[in-house]
């Protein structure tokens, strides 16, 4: 989505090396693998990578960033021309780079040179912070939010902002939307805190917890890895935890940044928070799995592109295309008499599970059957049309019974999903899939909306429309 407000990152900029190749054999004078090079890239890195994933799919994004004479700078300056808007920091020393050393495919070492100090900014960057729709800091202890942290300040109380902290980073302003520590940094930041220790879900709602009173923060998603993301609110309470759509084995470089920068990008979208971090968590997992930060296809396009929709309307010839290049064949269901932002919420994180996404549509007696006179408010063929019409539904397939088994038994996903109301022992067609290996899911559903809730809104609303003047 493109606006007339940009998403405003602010940063420090890392250029990120990654050096190829394969080791058989240690070196002859010490126990060290010998590397042989097969090949080597290099791409911003830290918010520059957050940066341009922000910008996915052309939205206006202006970064600020500390950047200097050096070669590394250059560099950054020209992977970065056409995906962002650049305001710069002058800085007092050169790019740091991050060179990492790979074989097979996984890190042998790492080397970091460089490094400065950030300038002052300019009343550009307190403009453009002034003007944005959110704000990310991507903040990598190299000082660049501490030198806009004023104007961040100023900015907080009233535009949504994401903060991606580190341990020897700036704290987070006050107010900030959500702050975004991994584990680590999560552990790192609360050492030494009386009563807090351990890996388990309460040790780290508990941290998380404790960094929102510290920093003031409206709340603190703790990134878990394969566990998910668990958020937090000031004064402890029940957290959230979001969980992982499936385990990635990929490079989790970059998945940090990834997941902050679709965050604030939900956020500038109009999402919830808890909405926000449900895609975060999705699109992280599928970075990874794409081979992250040094995916070559990240940065071959001027925009990174966003998941590619199958052509086929039929539900059940997609799923045999599909199932036939190896994909992942994912379908949910329900009645989805009126849409609105929780059954959007679904559609779109069961569509990042998979290579497509089949809506099982309950038929209008079926329906009727189910929820009683009066239902449904939307006949089927328009019900069909607004679901086929989201960017997340690839096909969608009326079904008569009251429950979709029947055509379940003809689509075969891999994957079926309902929403957090349910529990995978309470869905019928949980067996259903066992039958050919396939997985019942349930995933988190976004409280207080709901179809009969807004009909029923939408009853008393004409209710008083039309009721006469003097009346009760």
């Amino acid at each position: 989505m493109t606006g007339p407000e940009p998403v405003v990152v602010v940063g420090d900029v890392l250029l990120d090396e990654d050096i190829e190749g394969v080791a058989t054999r240690l070196a002859p004078d010490a126990p060290a693998p010998v590397v042989d090079v097969t090949g080597d890239r290099r791409h911003p890195g830290g918010a520059g990578l957050a940066a341009a994933l922000a910008a996915r799919g052309g939205r206006d994004v202006v970064l600020v960033t500390a950047l200097g004479d050096d070669p590394a700078s250059e560099a950054v300056r020209r992977d970065l021309d056409g995906r962002v808007r650049l305001l710069e920091l002058p800085l007092h020393g050169t790019l740091p780079v991050k060179t990492r050393v790979l074989a097979g495919g996984r890190p042998v070492v790492r080397i970091d040179r460089g490094g400065g100090t950030p300038g002052e900014p300019d009343d550009a960057v307190r403009e453009a912070l002034a003007g944005a729709h959110a704000v990310l800091v991507a903040d990598y202890g190299r000082h660049t939010a501490g030198a806009v942290r004023p104007h961040l300040e100023e900015v907080a109380h009233r535009t949504p902002l994401v903060w991606d902290p580190h341990p020897k980073g700036d704290p987070p302003v006050p107010g900030a939307r959500i702050v975004t520590p991994n584990a680590a940094e999560a552990v790192a930041l609360c050492a030494g805190t009386p009563g807090v220790s351990g890996s388990s879900l309460g040790a780290f709602a508990a941290r998380g917890a404790e960094l929102a009173e510290r920093w003031r923060a409206a709340g603190v998603a703790v990134t878990l890895g394969d566990r998910g993301v668990l958020l937090t609110r000031p004064g402890g309470g029940t957290p959230m935890l979001i969980p992982a759509p499936y385990r990635s084995d990929g490079d989790p470089c970059g998945a940090g940044d990834c997941f902050a920068a679709t965050t604030v990008a939900a956020l500038a979208d109009g999402l919830l928070p808890e909405e926000a971090l449900q895609r975060a968590v999705s699109e992280a997992a599928a970075f990874v799995a794409a081979g992250g930060s040094g995916n070559p296809d990240l940065w071959r396009a001027a925009a990174v592109p966003g998941p590619a929709r199958h052509p086929a309307a039929d539900a059940f010839e997609l799923a045999e295309s599909v199932r036939a290049s190896g994909g992942t064949v994912v379908a949910t269901g329900g009645c989805f008499d009126l849409v609105h932002a929780g059954h959007v919420g679904l559609l779109e994180s069961a569509r990042r599970i998979g290579d497509c996404l089949i809506v099982c549509l309950n038929s209008d007696a079926s329906v009727t059957r189910r929820k009683g006179p009066g239902r449904p408010l939307n006949p089927a063929a328009d019900r069909e049309r607004v679901l086929a019409a989201l960017g997340s539904v690839d096909a969608v397939v009326v079904f008569e019974e009251d429950t979709p088994e029947a055509v379940l038994g003809r689509l075969r996903p891999d994957v079926w999903v309902k929403g957090g109301d349910y529990s995978v022992q309470d869905l019928p067609e949980a067996e259903v899939l066992r039958g050919w290996g396939g997985q019942a899911v349930v995933l988190p559903y976004l409280d207080g909306r709901s179809t009969t809730l807004l009909a029923r809104r939408a009853a008393h609303a004409a209710g008083v429309a039309l009721r006469p003047s003097g009346e009760g």
